[in-house]
């Protein structure tokens, strides 16, 4: 009956039989990709082994060789084309014993506040740091203080990410340059350490890591960078407007180390009428080191690997290549999306779609799209079939870090974008962990990229015609 209705309205739109047919086609087959991912997944299964069983990758660390080790092994059993590890040395750096601060208003007079090192942090001396502070809410307000306000002192960075941003990407980076360049900054101004605020929109006691960059800044030069926990934050601010002779002490452990070869883990199912055309879906594997790295981006990678045994569990064959790459060192260099992109160059490999997932493992709500007018247009013409799964977002932008080097020529680069609300709570924090991961949220996200990648595969991206259309609503 309902095929009837369709039909009659098909009819009397203009639209083809022959469209119906493609439309409730490609309908069954995405209802079949989210039955499977929801009734039969393995995302969460494999989630629940790399946070807790694995814990941390940190690029270089043991955890992340066993993580490259594991994920190798699950795809294999997938049965998939070829299995492969891609050679690409990484930066190694640790963290060392836990870090300690604390906030001195007079002689015995202390309270311990709750900081981490950013990553790629010198450490402090052996006795740890201790000066006077000075707070500013940028890396402009720098020069407004100038050296002889700065020299000898803690520089503070208090600028929050703005609440009333809805998009939370865009709050993010409207202020994590302060984590970025803070302490090469700072430097330049005779600042002895760096103080951030964590990149997080809510108050809390978890501070929250993060890159960080000294850029040219000489060895001997650099300073210690940290950040503090928001509440802590809030803290600190507010008793510098009483005591703006106040000391704090901080001590870190961290040390660099020289680069180590890890890999990035690549699997992929060929194509049967376009082997040559390859699409790529990944994440990264490599975390920090604070949490298990659940939401960041053990949602990604798991997601990614899902949707290639999610092709192979309904039945589909793909037409074009399609390749999972979970990618190493996305957290602190990048060096993973590099090396893929540039072996993928060395062979003239043709690669003409790339969909990321590393914005958490939370409710679906869509895709961003880095497209010409042509190829976006057609992949919103796909945007009824999305509508039963309440996916809505179908936006120009981003999508993602670790794809970015593919950028060039007609390939379309697509990020999953999940609810972000709540995904800067948990960011690059102690507690990213399994449990903060909603099984069903993480399954929805991977049927959602598998019928996207389903789509593209099927249909291409080269024009628009009457071989896909959108229905009426």
């Amino acid at each position: 009956m309902k095929s009837y209705f369709i039909a009659l309205i098909l009819l009397f739109t203009g639209i083809s039989v022959s469209a119906q047919d493609q439309y409730i086609n490609d309908s069954l087959n995405i209802r079949k990709i989210y039955d499977m991912s929801l009734l039969n997944g393995k995302s969460y299964a494999w989630l629940d082994h790399l946070s807790n069983e694995i814990g941390g990758r940190l690029s270089g660390s043991y955890n992340a060789q066993q993580a490259v080790e594991y994920t190798k092994a699950e795809m294999e059993k997938l049965g998939l084309d070829k299995v492969w590890l891609q050679p690409v040395m990484v930066p190694k750096w640790t963290r060392g014993e836990r870090e300690f601060a604390y906030v001195q208003t007079g002689p015995g007079s202390t309270r311990n506040v709750n900081i981490t090192a950013l990553g790629g942090s010198v450490a402090t001396p052996a006795g740890g740091t201790k000066a006077q502070v000075i707070e500013v809410q940028g890396l402009e307000q720098l020069a407004e203080y100038g050296r002889e306000n700065i020299e000898g002192k803690i520089v503070f960075y208090n600028r929050p990410m703005r609440a009333d941003l809805i998009h939370t990407f865009e709050a993010y980076g409207g202020c994590v340059d302060q984590r970025y360049s803070g302490a090469k900054e700072a430097a330049k101004y005779g600042a002895v350490g760096v103080i951030v605020r964590s990149m997080n929109l809510r108050l809390d006691d978890f501070p929250h890591t993060g890159s960080m960059s000294y850029g040219d800044t000489p060895v001997d030069k650099r300073i210690p960078a940290a950040a503090i926990s928001t509440n802590d934050a809030e803290y600190l601010s507010s008793i510098l407007k009483i005591q703006k002779d106040l000391e704090l002490y901080f001590k870190l452990n961290c040390e660099q180390h020289e680069d180590v070869q890890s890999y990035n883990v690549i699997g992929e199912i060929t194509g049967s009428e376009y082997p040559d055309e390859i699409m790529v879906v990944g994440g990264h594997l490599d975390s920090w080191d604070l949490g298990d790295g659940a939401h960041d981006d053990g949602a990604g990678v798991v997601q990614s690997m899902e949707v290639l045994r999610l092709f192979k569990e309904t039945g589909y064959t793909p037409k074009r290549t399609i390749r999972v790459v979970l990618f190493m060192n996305e957290e602190n260099g990048l060096r993973g999306g590099n090396k893929y992109a540039a072996v993928a160059k060395e062979k003239n490999e043709d690669h003409v779609f790339a969909l990321e997932s590393d914005s958490g493992g939370f409710t679906p709500r869509g895709f961003s799209i880095t497209a010409n007018d042509t190829q976006f247009n057609k992949i919103l013409s796909w945007k009824e079939l999305f509508k039963p799964y309440l996916i809505h977002y179908f936006e120009r932008g981003g999508g993602g870090a670790d794809i970015g080097p593919l950028k060039g020529g007609d390939i379309v680069l697509a990020g999953l974008r999940p609810d972000s609300q709540r995904y800067f709570d948990y960011h690059h924090a102690s507690n990213d962990t399994f449990e903060q991961v909603n099984k069903r949220e993480l399954e929805l996200g991977a049927a959602t990229m598998a019928s996207l990648m389903y789509l593209v595969d099927k249909y291409g991206l080269e024009n628009i015609s009457n071989d896909m259309v959108e229905m009426p609503d």
